[in-house]
């Protein structure tokens, strides 16, 4: 495999720079024990007034095989070619409003965002890739899959153990082993108004 460590340019946590999102999985299961520590991970996300927004519909494919076909069903054609061999999916909500009186929560979905980073960084730590997706059918999302009123459905993500590149279909196999590039700090860092460099 080729090496996806991120090639920093400051020094970070080693779980980041390990963290990517591959496509290709091999099929091996993911165990029941394993979607509990990420759940976990997702549930000691920071969130605003300790609401955690964020609803997650959840299937292991070795496990739970009519689930995890459905949830495959709402995925775009294209993420349907590679994201069945994952061992664990996953649909992400927010609720839109708070639950103590019922206001709208202008950053529930950020709030998600970083329950799925947490996430994706036990991940890492558990020997898994996961990639978070949009490519899915929001209104069968919302429709198919028996989520209450005022959620709104966000992002797939697909956990499982990381496989060859050759298991996928060849243009996305050339992205699997594409150089990782990042934006310079520079780009969107300032220092005390936009347009202002930091200085690093």
């Amino acid at each position: 495999m080729t090496d996806r460590t991120a090639p920093v340019a400051h020094k970070i946590n080693a779980l980041m720079q390990a963290r990517w999102s591959p496509r290709a999985f091999t099929g091996a299961p993911v165990t029941a024990a394993q979607e509990a520590t990420l759940l976990e991970a997702a549930r000691w996300a920071a969130s605003c007034f300790n609401e955690q927004p964020w609803v997650f519909i959840t299937a292991r494919k070795a496990d739970e095989p009519e689930a995890f076909a459905k949830l495959v069903s709402v995925l775009s054609v294209n993420n349907q070619s590679w994201a069945p061999q994952a061992g664990l999916l996953m649909i992400g909500f927010h609720r839109t409003t708070f639950a103590a009186n019922g206001a709208a929560n202008a950053v529930a979905m950020y709030d998600l965002g970083q329950a799925v980073a947490q996430m994706a960084l036990q991940a890492v730590e558990l020997g898994l890739g996961s990639h978070q997706m949009r490519g899915f059918d929001l209104e069968r999302a919302r429709s198919e899959l028996g989520v209450p009123e005022r959620h709104e459905p966000v992002v797939a993500i697909a956990f499982g153990t990381v496989g060859a590149p050759s298991l996928l279909p060849e243009k996305l196999a050339e992205r699997e082993v594409a150089p990782r590039v990042r934006k310079p700090i520079s780009d969107f860092a300032h220092l005390g108004q936009y347009g202002v460099p930091v200085k690093l």
